[in-house]
């Protein structure tokens, strides 16, 4: 591989301005080309000072000087330099920190200037410039790129280095098949990377940012789908024998959707090839019993299934709900976390190793040395963000290439789903079970919290049950954030004779166990919590959700919090408490909440508010360091590339043949861009 430039060849640019650039990502004349301009300078148009104004008080035009002043400021006397245009309007430079211009802007010299100014008392004045001899050196006539900057950088060093890199690398190579160009109009890559940093026009500009946003998710999902293990389809993959006992013994139907994922995950299953599949749907849209269902296909062709859950409560809920579903069905079932020890441990590794347990239940324990199965076929994997790509791993090499489910809560954008696991196939549940109401949600202010109370104090009347949750356990001496142990009390006194309970990280988690099982016994008509019930708990009684301090969560665990309520045919309702002086991502997060309850819908504005990586976690944030492509941007994009992607891997996996050598070449290039 040819070996790549150094920015060093640039001329000045020394190891300070190296360092600098290092931490913007540039280290070679071909990184500096991936340096993509944050915005652009229009200067094709000479605008002189009667042109500026509020809306765009940008001047580009020649200017003569008249006479040098000085006035004091706290740091010193300061020069300014009174010039005019080629109008005779006149300009006052404010020169902070640059007194030495007054030894270059002599006395009836011409100079361009190029700034924005502001009129005071009816004179216009520029303090922050850019000032040259020619109208070439100025850019007057050209549009110029503006970069990030950091640390001792200048847009001169940028502007320098970029246009040095456009010549010495000149001409680019071209990175797609040459058939891509004119079928998709796109531009050859020499000349997007020079209309990116120096266009003709704004249009070339986006037409350049296009060409490289797409050849940037077209390796990028070229590179997954090659490393994606291709299976035969089986059509007419018929459900087992338990899986039908399963059916028929609910006391309603499965959704359209629910099914629909369930076909495609015995497919898979019975395909030959380990499947690798996400499973994601809204809250309470049914992922769960699709999981279990699935899991008794596997039972039935004699594999154990694991099931992984990110916490103890978590993991101990799901073995209750997988007793009552499987269990009379003759499953055999096993829990495993970290707390199971001594001879009960010993017993139940000594089941799964050879075989006479059929579903193991637990969390990360599962993965554990001393963890060994007879013949692990399935693995499912709740809340799969919250687990490493190693200890997913780890998990499927306890058996003979076990195929994984992995399960989420939390919806994914279908832009962000098709390159986040373009190495994965992606069934959605979209629709909820028939009779669900959609959740009421109520923004309420400090004034009108008793009203609130009140609509709660109704639906115990009527026989329901509510959470109140809020960020902290204790009072930890910010008095102006309510907390569970004090809000309890208060609560107590607002609903005498109401049986609640607290419940929050600091209890064991037999103890946290028994209270929600009272809750859901009815025992109790009210938890006041912390985030801990915004999964994995399902109480149809239960109808109101108060969220304290709400402007303090993030839009997904409002979504997951709210998701605790409206499992039944109930009407149910979400009140979401806020403080003062909301920002400006506090109010749009809590409008966007009250405006809508699909989940797919909040994901989408969550993706534009946070960005992938905050929403994805570490793993995600590293892998998406997309230099040009955006996606929270076009779905149209990102399914092209996806869809052009899967044609090469179809027709020519290996990329042997002559027309798709450039993407031999760009893909071996690729570590550098981030892909």
């Amino acid at each position: 591989m040819e070996r790549e430039r150094s920015i060093t060849e640039v001329p000045g640019i020394g190891k300070k301005a190296a360092a600098d650039l290092l931490a913007l990502g540039v280290t070679t004349l071909r990184s500096m080309l991936f340096l993509r301009p944050r915005a652009y300078d229009d200067r094709r148009e000479e605008r002189r000072l009667a042109d500026a104004s509020i809306s765009d008080p940008t001047i580009s035009c020649r200017i003569t000087v008249l006479r040098h002043e000085e006035f004091r400021t706290q740091r010193g006397m300061t020069l300014k330099v009174r010039a005019e245009d080629d109008d005779g309007t006149r300009l006052e430079i404010l020169c902070f920190n640059r007194n030495f211009l007054k030894d270059q802007l002599k006395l009836g010299s011409s100079w361009y200037i190029y700034g924005k100014v502001s009129k005071i008392r009816g004179i216009y004045q520029i303090a922050s410039f850019e000032i040259k001899r020619t109208k070439e050196e100025a850019g007057i006539g050209k549009i110029l790129p503006v970069y990030p900057l950091s640390g001792s950088l200048t847009e001169k060093m940028l502007r320098r280095a970029s246009s040095y890199a456009l010549d010495a690398l000149s001409p680019m190579p071209d990175e797609l098949p040459a058939s891509l160009y004119d079928r998709l109009g796109l531009m050859h890559h020499s000349q997007a990377y020079r209309a990116l940093h120096y266009p003709e026009t704004m249009e070339e500009a986006e037409e350049a940012l296009r060409t490289l946003s797409f050849t940037e998710l077209f390796l990028l999902e070229l590179s997954m789908l090659r490393n994606r293990k291709m299976r035969a389809k089986r059509i007419g993959s018929q459900p087992s024998r338990r899986e039908k006992a399963l059916l028929q013994s609910l006391p309603f139907q499965l959704t359209d959707d629910q099914m629909k994922a369930a076909e495609e995950i015995r497919e898979d299953m019975d395909s030959g090839i380990p499947m690798q599949r996400l499973l994601q749907g809204d809250v309470g849209s049914g992922k769960t019993l699709v999981a279990w269902l699935t899991a008794l296909h596997a039972i039935d062709s004699g594999k154990q299934v694991a099931f992984m859950a990110p916490t103890e409560l978590l993991a101990r809920q799901h073995a209750d709900g997988a007793a009552a579903l499987l269990a009379p069905l003759g499953v055999r079932i096993a829990f495993i976390t970290g707390s199971v020890k001594g001879e009960s441990r010993r017993l139940l590794l000594k089941s799964l190793k050879e075989g006479s347990t059929d579903l193991a239940i637990g969390t990360h324990a599962l993965f554990s040395e001393d963890v060994s199965f007879h013949d692990l076929g399935y693995v499912i994997i709740d809340e799969q963000h919250r687990f490493g790509v190693m200890q997913r791993e780890a998990l499927r090499k306890k058996g003979s290439n076990a195929s994984i489910l992995s399960m989420t809560a939390t919806p994914i954008p279908r832009s962000l789903a098709l390159t986040l696991f373009a190495d994965s196939a992606v069934s959605t549940l979209h629709s909820m079970p028939n009779g669900r109401i959609p959740v009421r949600t109520y923004l309420v202010s400090e004034s009108r919290r008793a009203e609130m109370y009140n609509a709660v104090g109704v639906e115990f009347q009527r026989g329901h049950q509510a959470y109140f949750v809020y960020p902290r356990i204790d009072d930890e001496g910010e008095g102006d954030l309510r907390d569970v142990t004090t809000m309890h009390d208060f609560l107590r006194k607002e609903y005498p004779g109401i049986q609640s309970c607290l419940i929050h990280s600091r209890l064991p988690d037999d103890e946290k166990m028994q209270i929600l099982r009272s809750f859901r016994e009815k025992k109790l008509q009210y938890l006041v919590a912390t985030s801990v019930v915004e999964v994995g708990i399902d109480v149809p009684e239960a109808t109101c959700m108060v969220i304290e301090h709400a402007e303090r969560f993030g839009l997904a665990a409002l979504h997951q919090l709210r998701g605790r309520v409206g499992r039944s045919t109930l009407p149910s309702y979400c009140f979401l408490v806020y403080g003062s002086n909301l920002t400006d991502d506090a109010k749009q997060r809590l409008n966007i909440m009250r405006e809508t309850t699909d989940g797919f819908c909040i994901a989408e504005k969550d993706l534009e508010i946070r960005g992938p990586g905050e929403i994805t976690g570490e793993k995600q944030s590293g892998f998406l360091h997309l230099r040009f492509a955006s996606l929270t941007g076009s779905i149209e994009m990102v399914e092209m590339a996806r869809e052009e992607a899967e044609k090469v891997v179809q027709e020519d996996r290996g990329l042997l043949k002559a027309e798709n050598a450039p993407l031999r070449q760009a893909l071996a290039k690729s570590g550098e861009r981030g892909i």
